[in-house]
């Protein structure tokens, strides 16, 4: 017999701010009191947003001040998550477009910005998943050649 599947507390968003040519991504650093590690902009869907890409930009503006310079790409990453208070929440992965000279206003929740190479993005991030949604934006920005 199979368990019912999990319930949905919280939906969340997460952005990966990106630049090309070469490819860069846009990371945050936590001030010590909220871990010191670097992630991507992220944060929960609230209820006056009308879908997760209007949440994706509004966390983008709070989080940065940057706007896209392109409409933001869904990842289809989607990651259910323990959250502190026991329920389980779910991010949803966007790749953002942004230009390359851009210089993010921080918030309280950052207490530093840099633009690193993928594999640097991927040695840093502090969570797996974020690991796996650099993977594939990268994929999907640069497929490699395709067999005729």
């Amino acid at each position: 017999m199979s368990s019912p599947p999990t319930k949905i507390a919280r939906e969340c968003v997460e952005a990966y701010l990106y630049a090309t040519p070469p490819l860069e991504l846009l990371l945050f650093r936590r001030p010590p009191e909220r871990g010191r590690f670097w992630v991507p902009v992220s944060g929960k869907v609230d209820p006056g947003d009308r879908d997760f890409e209007a949440a994706l930009l509004r966390e983008i503006d709070e989080e940065t001040g940057l706007r896209p310079a392109a409409p933001p790409e869904p990842l289809d990453w989607h990651v259910p998550f323990p959250a502190e208070n026991g329920e389980t929440w779910r991010l949803h992965a966007y790749a953002v477009r942004v230009a390359r000279d851009a210089r993010p206003v921080l918030s309280r929740e950052h207490d530093a910005s840099e633009w690193v190479t993928t594999s640097e993005a991927i040695r840093r991030l502090h969570f797996p998943d974020n690991a796996e949604a650099v993977r594939r934006l990268a994929a999907r920005l640069d497929p490699g050649p395709r067999k005729a």
